[in-house]
């Protein structure tokens, strides 16, 4: 039997107490737990204290009969099946116990199997009962947990400081905070409902909202980030992420605005500071580098070693301020997206030819050798900033010099990989040790040791190499070991060439 049916309880009221007995014992092995009651009135008393399901009750019965006691149950116990017992099962028996509320009858003299058949049908039915009882509560208790979810997460989006706004896979807003149409400047009383485009006034936005909305983008990471000028004093970042059902499908897309109007404020008091005071610096630090190389050559065959070595010393020093200078503006000019705006079709190998071509004097003035290698076949097409490209390979070849010892070995090899285009700036110098290889492209940090200490740097070139790469959508990356040299890869986005598409 299951748990359902081992729950339920019979009572069985017969001034008979073979009846009583025998139907104890048959139910008992279907798993049905079994009062018994010798009269009406001890039935009755049972039933207020006992919690009873079934009840078989016979009609003819000394002092209180069965149809009083079935008219008793009904007015207290209305969910109790009564199954009578008749020994006159005649149609008006039957019909008046029917009309008082029994469930069905029984005549005696009974066999097993008969007993056994309407217990069975009156506990499924009770178990029936149960079980949609308790759906209805379980519906019950969903619904008002979704209701009460529903208005945890509205309240929670309402009260949210940054722009919030939902929509379908139609790409129709479903919801929107207050702070959304404040940053928006709509109508506070303004209902969603309406296709994306009646919200939003930037076209470029609402394609990127369409198309996350309609699952287009599979990662996260794929979408980009999106700013938003409404005016030249109100700048708005906008992030869309896919709304996932279940099945992993797009239900639409939630979008984040947060205003970045101070940002981009301070973004530019910064720039226009660093600007200003390199301005201000570089004009004097040139006279100064510049007399300083005058007198230096007066010096020559008259003054003594000393005295040049700290004018020498002074000469370089200024010379690294100068190209402490240039960097800083142009990291200030990567940062406000002022390079690699105008990318153009680009002969890359004779451009990386003419960078190691000027480059070369230097490399010789230590005795070292520099090599470029191509391949074979033709390089793909490259779009890009040609300034962009000098300054990333300039840089990356000019430490390979610095940090390579005097009479060693510099090496610059494009290949392919796939149709991007992948440079590799390979030298056998000092090399750098793994504690340091994660830093490298911080601004202003420097490997310094008993090799590399005297070399003049600023701790720029590498921050502005990495900066220019992620403007351009390319990657670099570095392999290392001191004393070993080390190998710069650097990965540019290559096109396919007009006749191979």
């Amino acid at each position: 039997m299951t748990n359902d049916l081992e729950a339920i309880r019979v009572l069985v009221v017969d001034d008979e107490q073979d009846i009583r007995v025998g139907s104890e014992r048959i139910l008992g092995r279907l798993g049905f737990i079994v009062l018994q009651a010798g009269s009406g009135e001890e039935a009755l008393k049972i039933l207020q204290k006992d919690r009873v399901s079934i009840v078989l009750l016979d009609l003819k019965m000394p002092g209180m009969d069965g149809l009083e006691v079935l008219s008793r149950i009904r007015e207290s116990y209305n969910a109790i099946l009564v199954i009578v017992i008749t020994g006159y099962a005649t149609v008006e028996i039957a019909t008046e116990a029917m009309k008082q509320g029994a469930y069905d009858f029984i005549s005696k003299p009974f066999e097993p199997d008969q007993l056994r058949i309407i217990v069975n049908r009156a506990s499924e039915k009770i178990r029936l009962t149960r079980e949609t009882k308790k759906l209805e509560e379980d519906r019950k208790r969903t619904l008002s947990d979704l209701d009460t979810e529903k208005s945890r997460i509205h309240t929670i989006v309402e009260s949210l400081p940054d722009g919030v706004l939902v929509t379908n896979a139609k790409g129709q807003v479903v919801l929107m905070n207050p702070a959304f149409k404040q940053l928006m400047g709509l109508d506070p009383d303004l209902n969603p409902g309406n296709p994306i485009g009646d919200y939003l006034p930037d076209k470029d936005l609402c394609k990127l909202v369409m198309e996350t909305s309609q699952g287009k983008y599979v990662d996260y990471e794929d979408i980009p980030d999106y700013e938003l000028a409404l005016s030249a004093q109100k700048y708005l970042l906008a992030r869309a992420k896919p709304v996932l059902g279940e099945k992993k499908e797009c239900l639409g897309a939630v979008v984040n605005f947060v205003d970045i109007t101070t940002m981009k404020v301070l973004d530019r008091l910064k720039s226009e500071f660093v600007a200003k005071v390199s301005h201000e610096l570089r004009s004097p630090l040139s006279t100064i580098h510049e007399q300083l190389a005058v007198v230096l050559q007066e010096l020559i065959g008259e003054g003594s070693a000393q005295e040049q070595r700290i004018l020498s010393r002074a000469k370089e020093k200024t010379r690294g301020l100068i190209s402490l200078i240039g960097d800083l503006l142009d990291l200030s000019r990567i940062e406000e997206g002022l390079i690699c705006r105008a990318p153009e079709p680009v002969r890359f190998d004779e451009q990386l030819k003419n960078i190691v071509d000027f480059l070369k004097p230097q490399a010789d003035g230590k005795g070292q050798s520099l090599n470029l290698e191509f391949p074979k076949g033709p390089l793909p097409l490259l779009t890009a900033d040609p300034i962009a490209l000098e300054s990333i390979f300039g840089n990356l070849i000019t430490n390979a010099i610095n940090y390579t010892q005097e009479g060693g070995e510099i090496k610059i090899v494009v290949d392919l990989a796939g149709i991007n285009l992948r440079v590799k700036v390979i030298d056998n110098g000092f090399g750098i040790a793994d504690k340091h290889l994660e830093k490298i492209f911080e601004r202003f940090y420097r490997v310094k040791d008993e090799k590399t200490r005297f070399i003049t740097g600023t701790g720029l070139g590498l921050p502005i190499v990495k900066g220019l790469l992620d403007s351009m959508g390319g990657f670099i990356s570095v392999e290392s070991a001191p004393g070993k040299g080390s190998v710069f890869t650097v990965l540019l986005p290559g096109e396919i060439p007009a006749e191979g598409r």
